[in-house]
């Protein structure tokens, strides 16, 4: 049961075919926001990310990921191999409100299931098909996969020290933007169907979700002559931005320095070795990586407390550099109210995060953690099958 909080989406009906990240990352905002989400699972073991361990903890017989991604919804056991199976779920989808799937290009027509098909059963549904890389082309039949699209989409030469070569992210990052990409996509598709009562096919995908992350140094890619961004040698932060952007050691942690004119920052820390780029824009980033040296060398004589006393005092955009540990713990996060246990009937509980969406003030709240394979199978058929 949600709090009014999340009701915005209440009534409509959501048919989750997707595996893994993307697509139940794109159901679980829907059910976030009031929507009810009913997931499409093979009976002989569920979706593949039930066994996708981030470490050896486990909770009811799944993995954590699975449990974070997959809180509140139904599960509905379905063999596609099936005939009975297939035809029922038709019926179910004669009934809803949105299909999210991301099958591998061909799998879902195979399936008789692709939009067209669905469009015939139910005119007014939002259809949303994730890609790895799009219905064309060379990549199509490559695997859908996070990192391998981050390697595709040119976003790893944006990541670390020039001399480190490519350096992924350390989250599933495409999977979750196509995801959140989808979600904006059905809302807009829901607001239209609410006033013309005609549904739509949205198809993103991770490779697409990736370049559009990259929007702003694409842009001045495309329009400063084509040149490769180059990246810092030393606590690079951003490939295009001067020093002193960066992160830096101090005696007892690490302090992040964003946009600041060089002058300032000589100034505020003392150190006249900055005197001869003070006033030279052009240089903060011709010469960042001799100016960064600089500031870090100066940085390291104290802690990150005592620089922070100085550098916030004068309006200067500086952080401490949180872990998990120091960020759950502090204040900041406290306040917002993040974090919520959730639970099941058979014992089962698990603290995950809340929705980041907050309505009216308040934060919608799912009370039940992730289903078991196929735990309203029953209910769903005697629903849904007339």
């Amino acid at each position: 049961m949600q709090e009014k909080a999340g009701s915005l989406l209440a009534g409509l009906t959501v048919v989750d075919m997707s595996q893994f990240l993307s697509g139940p990352y794109c159901s679980l905002r829907l059910l976030d926001l009031g929507a009810r989400v009913i997931k499409i699972e093979r009976p002989d073991g569920g979706d593949l990310s039930r066994r996708l361990y981030l470490s050896d903890t486990e909770v009811g017989g799944d993995s954590t990921l699975f449990h974070a991604i997959n809180r509140g919804k139904e599960s509905l056991a379905v063999d596609l191999k099936n005939a009975d199976d297939l035809n029922f779920l038709r019926k179910l989808l004669a009934g809803a409100d949105v299909l999210i799937q991301n099958f591998r290009p061909g799998v879902i027509e195979r399936l008789g299931l692709e939009y067209e098909a669905v469009k015939a059963i139910n005119p007014s549904i939002v259809y949303a098909s994730i890609s790895g890389y799009g219905e064309e082309g060379p990549w199509v039949m490559r695997p859908g996969q996070d990192l391998l699209a981050q390697a595709r989409s040119g976003v790893m030469w944006l990541n670390g020290d020039e001399e480190q070569g490519p350096v992924p992210f350390g989250l599933a990052v495409a999977d979750m933007l196509a995801g959140a990409n989808a979600c904006q996509g059905i809302l807009a598709a829901l607001v239209r169907r609410g006033i013309s009562g005609i549904g739509a096919h949205i198809q993103t995908s991770l490779l697409e979700s990736l370049v559009d992350l990259q929007f702003e140094v694409l842009t001045t890619h495309l329009n400063d002559g084509r040149r490769k961004p180059q990246r810092s040698g030393f606590r690079s932060a951003h490939a295009y931005l001067s020093a002193p952007y960066g992160v830096y050691p101090a005696k007892d942690g690490y302090l992040a320095i964003a946009m600041t004119p060089i002058g300032r920052l000589q100034d505020l820390l003392g150190i006249e070795a900055l005197a001869p780029h003070r006033d030279d824009g052009k240089a903060w980033f011709a010469h960042r990586d001799e100016i960064k040296r600089i500031i870090a060398d100066r940085i390291a004589t104290e802690g990150v407390d005592h620089w922070l006393a100085i550098l916030e005092a004068a309006d200067v955009w500086c952080s401490k550099v949180l872990d998990w540990p120091e960020l759950l713990s502090s204040e900041g996060f406290r306040i917002l109210d993040m974090l919520q246990t959730v639970t099941r009937e058979d014992d089962v509980s698990i603290g995950t995060t809340r929705c980041p969406v907050r309505i009216d003030g308040l934060r919608p709240k799912t009370e039940r953690a992730a289903p078991v394979v196929g735990e309203h199978t029953v209910r769903i058929r005697a629903e849904f099958d007339r």
